[in-house]
């Protein structure tokens, strides 16, 4: 006679450990913020409207997905902090300090910290069953929609533009590549699940 096995749930990415400590999920937390900070350079200004075109919202993502929702939701909190005491954490494009806070790209960084905790969240609870490339699909799609609301509703407010035009300037133009950009985070995310199960 057979028994049956439960089915035990896989293990959900992260790179915080079950038993970190507070000074590891710190430690975590600045290094998301300087990875941020670092693909946030690498910006393209685009002529047609006041966002420019940057790494900077995949990598807000992909820190989601691997530092989970707390530890990431730190890691923005933190990436916005800098900005704000004008480290050039920011795409340097724009004004440092707390102006790039108030100028067009505002919605889409206050958004940070909630997009990359939504992200995380939906990747830990769809991965814990499921295929670790949805999970990251899911997660990346959700955070990345989020960002881009909140950065077309700040454009319309700031530049007093109908919900039209704000998704014209502010969503648009950057919506293939955001495609692009959520299939590479899941890419990532699903590949270093791989790695850290071998």
């Amino acid at each position: 006679m057979q028994t049956a096995h439960p089915i035990q749930a896989a293990a959900p990415v992260s790179f915080v450990p079950r038993n970190a400590t507070l000074v590891d999920k710190a430690i975590l937390a600045v290094a998301g913020s300087v990875f941020v900070a670092i693909c946030a350079h690498v910006s393209v200004p685009l002529w047609f409207t006041p966002v420019p075109l940057t790494l900077g919202n995949m990598a807000v993502i992909l820190v989601g997905l691997c530092l989970g929702p707390s530890t990431a939701f730190a890691a923005m909190v933190l990436y916005l902090c800098e900005g704000a005491m004008g480290m050039p954490v920011f795409n340097p494009g724009g004004p440092a300090g707390m102006a790039h806070l108030m100028g067009p790209n505002a919605g889409y960084l206050f958004a940070y910290p909630v997009a990359a905790a939504v992200a995380g969240y939906l990747a830990k609870a769809i991965s814990l069953r499921g295929s670790k490339y949805v999970a990251g699909i899911v997660g990346s799609v959700a955070g990345t929609a989020l960002v881009i609301a909140c950065g077309v509703s700040w454009l319309a407010s700031l530049l007093h533009l109908n919900a039209a035009m704000a998704f014209k300037l502010g969503a648009a133009p950057f919506l293939p590549g955001e495609v692009i950009k959520v299939a590479a985070a899941a890419g990532i995310y699903s590949a270093i699940a791989r790695w850290r199960k071998a």
